[in-house]
């Protein structure tokens, strides 16, 4: 379980240099669906890590309990991957209006958006 939460943490820490560096709206919220990926192997990796504690002191434990402990960390990551693509679809409106108006996606004139 080390691994995947190291992996998590170092795509984390990619992807919040990435999103406070960069100054094109398109690489910025790549790095924000950078760190909400690294958000959901760590939520799924901490699933399996508990689930496979419980299941270990009661092997013999089929009940639904045991397995809705399984499946909390993937129905978890699954709400992750929902919110992620309703963010990147109304970030990328933001993008298309702001090309629209200044005809560039740089985020430091995003904050002129009135004629």
């Amino acid at each position: 379980m080390e691994k995947f939460l190291i992996l998590s943490a170092i795509l984390f820490s990619i992807g919040l240099f990435g999103a406070l560096s960069r100054r094109n709206a398109v690489a910025v919220l790549m790095s924000l669906e950078l760190m909400f990926t690294s958000v959901t192997l760590a939520a799924v990796a901490m699933s399996r890590y508990v689930s496979s504690r419980v299941v270990a002191l009661t092997p013999a434990d089929t009940s639904e309990a045991a397995i809705n402990t399984l499946l909390t960390g993937q129905v978890f990551a699954l709400f992750i991957i929902v919110v992620a693509a309703a963010e990147v679809a109304l970030g990328l409106g933001i993008v298309i209006a702001l090309y629209r108006q200044r005809q560039t996606v740089d985020i430091t004139q995003a904050n002129l958006m009135r004629r």
